[in-house]
C-alpha cells in the first residue's frame, strides 16, 4: 500500500486570487481516505484507524466503481436535507449508515502514483473515476480563478464552514501543497477550534 502524509491546508485570513487557484466549499465532517485494491477496501482516518466497519455506505460504493485500484482523498460528512454537511450528526455516530466521502483528489490509480501530477490534473481523473456518479462517494465541485472571495462571501451566507483554495499546479505533497483554507467564523466549526485554545 502507498504510504504517504495527508496533504493538509493552512489557516488564512483571506482567500488567495489569481487564475492558478481553485475554489471549494469546505466541508464540515472527518478527513478520509478511502483505498481500494481488489475487494479489499480501507477507509482511512487522519490517524490511520481503518473505519471501513463504521461508515458501510462509503465502502459499498467504493466497490461498485469500475476501476479496482485507487486511492482518493476526500471528508467523510453527513449531510443534511439542504446538502449541508452536519458535523453533530456525523460525530453522534447516530447516522454512520449516512455518511458519504465527498471526494477532492486522487492519488492513486491503478497502481500509478499520482503524487507528481499537477493539481488540476488529477481533479480531472478523478472526475472520470467518479463519472457515474454512484450515492456514497461524490466529486466535490470547484470554480477557478477570481471568483474565489466572492464565493467564501456565498458560503458564508449559505452558514458554511468556509472554503478552501488550492493552486492549480501543485505537486501532493504534504508541506508544500498550496491549500488554503478561509473558515466562516460565524460557523460552529470555528468555535470548535477556538474552544480547543
Amino acid at each position: 500500500m502507498l504510504k504517504f502524509e495527508y496533504c493538509k491546508p493552512v489557516n488564512a485570513k483571506a482567500v488567495p486570487t489569481g487564475d492558478e487557484w481553485i475554489h471549494e466549499v469546505k466541508y464540515d465532517g472527518y478527513r478520509g481516505r478511502i483505498v481500494r485494491d481488489g475487494r479489499d477496501v480501507k477507509l482511512l482516518s487522519k490517524s490511520g484507524l481503518d473505519w471501513a466497519w463504521r461508515f458501510p455506505w462509503i465502502v459499498e460504493t467504493a466497490l461498485k466503481i469500475r476501476q479496482s485500484q485507487f486511492i482518493i482523498d476526500g471528508e467523510i460528512c453527513v449531510l443534511d436535507v439542504q446538502g449541508i454537511s452536519d458535523f453533530n450528526a456525523l460525530h453522534s455516530n447516530k447516522h454512520n449508515d449516512e455518511a458519504q466521502l465527498y471526494a477532492f483528489d486522487l492519488v492513486s490509480i491503478g497502481g500509478e502514483d499520482l503524487r507528481d501530477v499537477p493539481l488540476l490534473d488529477r481533479k480531472g481523473r478523478l472526475e472520470k473515476l467518479l463519472r457515474r456518479r454512484v450515492q456514497g462517494i461524490f466529486m466535490a465541485p470547484f470554480e477557478r480563478g477570481e471568483i474565489g472571495p466572492d464565493l467564501f462571501t456565498a458560503a458564508c451566507r449559505m452558514r458554511l464552514e468556509g472554503i478552501v483554495s488550492k493552486h492549480e499546479g501543485r505537486r501532493y505533497r504534504a508541506r508544500t501543497c498550496d491549500w488554503v483554507k478561509v473558515k466562516n467564523r460565524q460557523h460552529p466549526a470555528f468555535a470548535r477550534v477556538m474552544d480547543q485554545f
